[in-house]
């Protein structure tokens, strides 16, 4: 009995040393992007069923409020990084591209580049779209009795002083401007967008908050505000919390894609299991995973096949032709410009 005692104590030594090896050879990639309602979704359908696929991988989710503080984090970071990954907006991902952050992405890092939608690749960037989000027009199912269609509710009378906006220099007004431009007989936003701001100027009386707070989803599910705008996968999920008094509508004329890419930092600690990391993440079956979550459209063309009718329509996977081809490189060009002309001629007529 003695000696069966000593040999299973010795067993469970031999198996809590080689436990404690094993978690000391586990490798940890560290992945930076937005906290809050993206990193528990994201950490619940991505990173939770990889570190299940590879026990041998620990990924430490780094949350940030946004992509310009990502950036600022990067660079201090720049001559010994600690992070591995970041996920962020592609105009900002092209100012890490440009200052030598992110490493080349190609087959070495991932085998499902070829898969990828057209608009997931932005020339210059060494990252590449992990999701595509769209602006859609929100609304309060009780003061907006019959479902509005077109962005065009926006300019009802009927909803004065009801109308929530996030003004510019916020991205959701900058996509805004674009898509009213168009409405409004624009032809090349990055040469002028002159007709979508007469356009935004009739609209601004009519105006409540330019900075609706917290955010322009729970003003509108309370009836603070009867209507207005923001990202459609953050208003699906909001949807569902809200007990049915945020509606969320993808206009008949269309919206346009904003852009979260994913780039390997040059220099990471941990790179080789970090492009394992990003294979994994632009699979389909994770692409698939994350739309069914969080409603943010897949990036990769073969995910559509792997995700639910019902979490599909709700995203703008089946309405791409209907997606204006916004090229945000040039767009961060012009958007000091285009925040001006708002803060003139917009903005003021409100008041």
């Amino acid at each position: 009995m003695t000696k069966t005692r000593h040999a299973t104590r010795a067993g469970l030594a031999a198996l809590a040393m080689a436990l404690a090896t094993s978690v000391a050879m586990a490798d940890t990639v560290v992945l930076t992007a937005y906290s809050g309602i993206f990193q528990e979704n994201y950490v619940k359908a991505v990173v939770e069923p990889f570190m299940k696929a590879n026990p041998d991988i620990t990924v430490e989710f780094y949350g940030m409020p946004n992509s310009a503080q990502m950036l600022g984090t990067l660079r201090a970071q720049a001559s010994a990084p600690q992070i591995d990954i970041a996920i962020m907006d592609v105009s900002v991902a092209k100012a890490a591209t440009d200052e030598g952050i992110f490493a080349p992405m190609d087959e070495s890092v991932t085998k499902h580049l070829a898969d990828l939608y057209p608009q997931a690749k932005a020339e210059g960037v060494n990252a590449v779209g992990v999701t595509f989000d769209n602006l859609v027009l929100l609304y309060n199912t009780d003061k907006v009795k019959t479902v509005p269609t077109s962005w065009n509710a926006l300019w009802d009378a009927q909803y004065a002083k009801q109308v929530s906006i996030p003004a510019v220099p916020d991205i959701q007004g900058t996509t805004f401007t674009i898509i009213t431009d168009k409405m409004a007989g624009g032809t090349n936003y990055i040469e002028s967008v002159e007709a979508g701001i007469n356009r935004l100027a009739e609209l601004a009386p009519l105006v409540q908050t330019w900075e609706p707070r917290p955010d322009v989803y729970q003003p509108i599910s309370s009836g603070t505000a009867a209507i207005g705008i923001g990202w459609n996968a953050r208003a699906q999920v909001y949807a569902d919390l809200s007990d049915g008094k945020l509606g969320v509508v993808l206009p008949e004329e269309g919206s346009g894609f904003q852009i979260n890419v994913i780039g390997l930092v040059k220099g990471g600690p941990a790179s080789d299991s970090a492009k394992k990391f990003i294979d994994y993440a632009l699979s389909p079956e994770a692409q698939a995973a994350f739309t069914e979550q969080m409603f943010y459209a897949p990036t990769n063309s073969k995910a559509a096949a792997l995700i639910s009718e019902k979490a599909l329509s709700r995203t703008a996977a089946g309405a791409m032709d209907k997606m204006i081809d916004i090229n945000w490189l040039e767009v961060a060009k012009i958007r000091d410009a285009i925040t001006e002309q708002w803060r003139r001629r917009v903005i003021p007529l409100s008041r």
